[in-house]
């Protein structure tokens, strides 16, 4: 019972605010006197979704592209991170290389993505990939380096795998640094999506914006928005339960015993 108190108290600001902002959005909208077409109300918003714009098969779009390119930055920057910890000369080597293949605008590689992967779903996939993958691979690896040294050489010391050292002395250890990153990589991983949507794609709810963009639809507009928002929105929160699960959890355990 005192949990289910305790997380009301810290959710119901959260649900105040934002139903404050939607109220503020309509009543600027009714008592300003605000043309449709600049800012339409929030109903007119939400029923857009009634409109034939085949809303679903969109948004399940965008939802893919965004969850596969994220899904492929977690595997590929940890791996990373875990080759650069145990290979000193792979990350003093390859490392800034990372680094300054990440300082290219992805959206100027928009045009070279087209001529390689065509349009459609995987050159997306791509996109956020390239986007979210450097946070994740630098907190994860700056987690690695965090770690108790003394520790590692105990395991060494038992003859212990790099293996074993990785799963039962690193991988812990860089838990919370390893989320930090994926929590910040998330709302990167929704722009690229996005922004590859709108430099080659045929579809998703990015292409939807442009498509209603020239028919000045402002209020399909928003509910795009709404949707990509609610899509990075769900991944964020699966980031945070595995984080309660892996991270919170283990520490109540370790607490407990």
């Amino acid at each position: 019972m005192k949990q289910k108190t305790d997380y009301l108290r810290r959710t119901l600001p959260a649900v105040a605010v934002h139903a404050a902002v939607v109220l503020a959005w309509y009543l600027w909208v009714e008592l300003g006197d605000v043309p449709q077409y600049v800012m339409p109300s929030p109903l007119d918003t939400v029923m857009s979704i009634f409109e034939e714009y085949n809303w679903l098969h969109n948004t399940l779009v965008t939802a893919g592209e965004v969850f596969f390119g994220y899904l492929l930055a977690v595997v590929v920057g940890v791996g990373m991170a875990l080759a650069f910890s145990w290979w000193r000369m792979l990350s003093d080597t390859f490392m800034p290389l990372v680094v300054s293949l990440n300082m290219i605008p992805k959206v100027a590689l928009g045009p070279l993505f087209i001529v390689w992967f065509s349009y459609g779903f995987f050159p997306n996939v791509i996109i956020a990939f390239s986007i979210c993958f450097l946070p994740i691979l630098l907190t994860t690896a700056r987690g690695m380096s965090e770690v108790e040294p003394e520790l590692i050489d105990l395991v060494r010391a038992l003859r212990g795998t790099k293996w074993q050292i990785f799963t039962k002395i690193q991988l812990p250890g860089s838990l919370p640094y390893i989320f930090s990153g994926m929590k910040v990589a998330v709302v990167l991983a929704v722009a690229g999506a996005i922004v590859g949507e709108f430099i080659a794609s045929e579809e998703g709810l990015g292409y939807l914006m442009l498509q209603v963009q020239v028919t000045l639809d402002t209020a399909a507009m928003f509910m795009a928005v709404l949707l990509i928002t609610l899509v990075g929105v769900a991944l964020y929160g699966l980031v945070l339960l595995l984080e309660r699960i892996f991270v919170v959890g283990d520490s109540r355990l370790e607490a407990g015993a």
